[in-house]
């Protein structure tokens, strides 16, 4: 019998192709991108968890405030890891991280400049479990000047050869180190990823006992008994104990005065698998730019939400197509079948269809993932829906789908009587009406705020491309890598200079956008060291601002005459502002800290710069000095639409110098942009979303459309007879659909201006939502919503009324 029923059920939905395709496609493609958004969100929380004691694993953060400074970082001074486990015995263990940039290494003839080397402590790979593929993670990093290595870093420096006991040079830091251990490389889903982890032993800076300077991730494992937040109520007492003191030799005031003052300084405790998406810290503290909970949250819910858009409307579509077939049912309860076969034979119907839209949705899967992992900057692999587990968990998915899908119609129309059936004398319930209603709000509700969102995200976006950022970020090209050069690096800038294309070249490494050197200081106005401050400082040459081209508001630039002005200085308007020079900032004195001995320093203020966005339009400006003492690094600014060129010439010349090091080269443009790139990615993919939740809604609308059609097959004949157009007619099947589009309007409007309003939050400059883009989300769902109710009703109102009026 059952082989009858999948007989049966095969030709049937076979019979109505077109009617089929699209119910599975929708469905399919519904379910296609819930699995794309779940290996999404489930790799996001997946950070660090594989370490094996990843739940006990915390990370030691530094929060504070000083003289309106708000401080989040991510490291912590040297001595507090190995303190903290010294001072408390729930810590079990203590390690740090020091990252160090990419070195150049030479092993034999071949010298390489493509790795990330990091300074970590003898027991690390005893907290953070990477496995050694060769060595012993207990001893590997006992002594000064060992390494371990990844295999893939392995196999490129020597081959097929073991390199356990093989010597490395770090001819840049006149360091010979010796590989102790090998390991798999780091996993996609973590915090951070380093190719080399040398020993801290070797490292002279990690015994010092600093307490006011920092650049140490530090980590600690708990007693797996123990709450952090325990461990960390105890942290003001030691910052106040080793801190303190320091502070006092520093600033020249006790702890007790520096709180008193309204300054605060802390460390607090953050749980290792809570980095990746809940760390709001300086970008430059960080090991990496880290995730986003709210991506996770907005992902998950558009996930949830086309699945059941894509849930309900199966189901509209196989109630329609289920109306047309009351007859069948009128035939065979005439000739005995009995209501258990029947309701058997829609969820047979129903389950078929499922599984070929499961099987389709996986091959979708397959076919857009790669494009997703461009855009989301993932490496997602479909082998782990393909896990026993989450296909069972798919099956039950398709077995519920089915039994909603195929139930209504199964159980509503094997329930009629035999004459009513064969007379096709079945009635739409007004509960049932409204249930349908109130899905075509909910999934044009969903779709109408995807629009939304969609287009604030891309005005946004065009904000920022488009905002006086203070600097002309165009045509510049940066050399980040000229301090290579050594003592060649002012030779390469003057032959840059002569090139006719070259507008102007500055020597420095503080770069507005991307990857910048990361130097502050503390300073104040005068003598008053009660208003001390900590500030970006800018290490320029005289070339840096006509080369950027920032804007002077007052004062001059450093002169152009022989030698660098070593005792003036340029401040921007925030700078100007929190020092109190508000009346005339030129001559002002600022006093700023040059050691953490108490050393100083007295400068003075020979220009106010306009402010410039140095950091991303996430945060405020913040104050900014620059002094007269160029950092390595060379930023070009061209005056010719020939960059490819230009770029060749530059490369040329470096090759002159024969340093064996790559020419690497970076466009600032490029640079801003990609500060935003995760915005213009979650853009993208919300185009995406919303395209493909709008064409499931509208093929939901489209079932709609065809059930209310065959309701009204009759009616429809009677008006033409009657003299309606169809014109006419098409306005009175649209009507009703268009005014549940409205109405959901009416939920989607407020939702979604809150949702993208809390969303522009994150920025610290943004726009403000117009009332247009509320019409413009309005007009695009409504035209798509005419264009598939009129479409089909179109075809209903064009058919030969003599069809409908034919009798029984």
């Amino acid at each position: 019998m059952l082989k009858n029923h999948i007989k049966v059920a095969w030709r049937t939905l076979l019979k109505h192709k077109g009617l089929f395709t699209i119910n599975i496609l929708g469905l399919a493609i519904g379910i296609a991108t819930a699995l794309v958004i779940f290996l999404f969100v489930v790799d996001e929380l997946s950070y660090d968890r594989h370490y094996k004691k990843a739940d006990q694993i915390v990370r030691v953060v530094l929060k504070g405030k000083m003289n309106g400074e708000l401080i989040k970082e991510a490291v912590t001074p040297g001595p507090v890891a190995y303190t903290l486990q010294e001072e408390f015995p729930e810590v079990l263990q203590a390690t740090r991280i020091k990252s160090n940039g990419t070195p150049q290494i030479t092993y034999k003839n071949n010298t390489f400049r493509d790795q990330k080397f990091a300074y970590v402590d003898p027991n690390f790979f005893q907290v953070f479990t990477l496995p050694l593929i060769k060595g012993d993670p207990a001893t590997a990093l006992q002594e000064p000047n060992t390494v371990v290595i990844t295999q893939k870093l392995a196999s490129k420096y020597f081959g097929n050869e073991n390199p356990l006991g093989k010597i490395l040079e770090f001819k840049e830091w006149d360091q010979r180190y010796k590989v102790t251990g090998v390991i798999n490389d780091v996993p996609a889903n973590s915090h951070f990823h380093f190719d080399a982890f040398g020993s801290m032993q070797g490292f002279a800076a990690a015994k010092e006992h600093k307490w006011i300077e920092s650049g140490y991730h530090s980590y600690l494992m708990l007693d797996k008994r123990i709450d952090y937040k325990n461990v960390e109520e105890k942290l003001p007492k030691i910052v106040h104990k080793y801190m303190g003191p320091q502070i006092k030799k520093s600033m020249g005031m006790t702890f007790e005065e520096f709180h008193g003052k309204g300054n605060d300084i802390g460390l607090f405790l953050q749980p290792l698998t809570d980095i990746h998406l809940h760390s709001d810290f300086a970008d430059a503290t960080n090991l990496e730019p880290g995730g986003d909970i709210k991506t996770v949250y907005i992902f998950g819910a558009i996930a949830i939400f086309i699945l059941i858009i894509a849930c309900i409307n199966f189901m509209n579509l196989s109630t329609a197509a289920a109306s047309k077939r009351a007859k069948e049912v009128g035939v065979k309860k005439v000739l005995g079948s009995p209501k258990s076969q029947l309701i058997k034979q829609f969820l047979i119907e129903s389950f078929i269809a499922t599984m070929v839209a499961m099987v389709l949705a996986l091959i979708l899967v397959m076919i857009s993932l790669p494009l997703f992992n461009d855009l989301s900057a993932k490496a997602l692999d479909i082998t782990y829906i393909l896990r026993p587990q989450i296909l069972m968990y798919l099956l039950i998915l398709g077995i519920i789908i089915s039994f909603l899908a195929g139930g209504y119609p199964a159980f509503f129309l094997s329930s009629f009587a035999p004459i009513a059936a064969l007379k096709n004398k079945f009635t739409n319930t007004g509960n049932s009406k409204g249930l349908r209603s109130g899905l075509v709000i909910f999934q044009f509700a969903i779709s109408v705020g995807l629009i939304l969102a969609t287009i604030v995200v891309d005005q946004q976006m065009s904000f920022i491309q488009n905002k006086d950022i203070g600097y002309e970020k165009d045509q510049i090209l940066v050399l980040r890598d000229s301090w290579m050069l050594k003592n060649n690096e002012e030779v390469f800038k003057e032959q840059l200079f002569k090139d006719p294309r070259v507008s102007n070249v500055t020597m420095s490494g503080h770069i507005p956008a991307g990857p910048s050197y990361n130097h502050m200081s503390s300073i104040y106005p005068g003598q008053d060291s009660d208003a001390i401050r900590r500030t970006i400082v800018y290490n320029i040459d005289k070339d840096y601002i006509p080369t950027m081209g920032m804007e002077l508001i007052a004062g001059r630039n450093f002169a152009t005459g022989e030698g660098p002005e070593t005792a003036n200085l340029i401040i921007n308007e925030t700078s100007a502002r929190i020092l109190g020079f508000t009346d005339n900032a030129i001559g002002q004195a600022i006093t700023m800290s040059i050691d953490n001995e108490g050393g100083t320093r007295q400068y003075s203020v020979i220009g106010v710069v306009k402010d410039f966005h140095f950091k991303s339009l996430h945060q405020t400006i913040d104050p900014l000095i620059m002094i007269n003492e160029p950092s390595s690094g060379l930023i070009v600014r061209a005056k010719t639409s020939d960059m490819k060129g230009l770029i060749a010439t530059a490369e040329h010349i470096w090759n002159g110098f024969k340093i064996n090091e790559p020419f690497n080269y970076a466009l600032l443009d490029e640079l801003y942009n990609q500060t935003y790139l995760k915005e213009q990615k979650m853009g993208t993919i919300l185009r995406i979303f919303a395209l493909l939740t709008i064409f499931v809604a509208c093929l939901g609308l489209f079932g709609l459309v065809t059930f209310t059609a065959e309701q009204r097959f009759k009616e429809i004949g009677i008006r033409k007879v009657l003299g309606s157009t169809i014109p006419q007619i098409i306005t009175m099947l649209s009507f009703d659909f268009m005014k549940l589009v409205c109405i959901s309007f009416l939920i989607a409007f407020p939702l979604g201006f809150y949702l993208m309003n809390t969303w522009l939050q994150d920025f610290a400059y943004r726009i403000q939502i117009q009332w247009w883009v509320f019409v413009l989300a309005g007009c695009i769902t409504l035209l798509v919503a005419f264009m598939t109710i009129g479409w089909k009703s179109f075809r209903a109102a064009s058919m030969n009324p003599i069809k409908s009026l034919r009798t029984e």
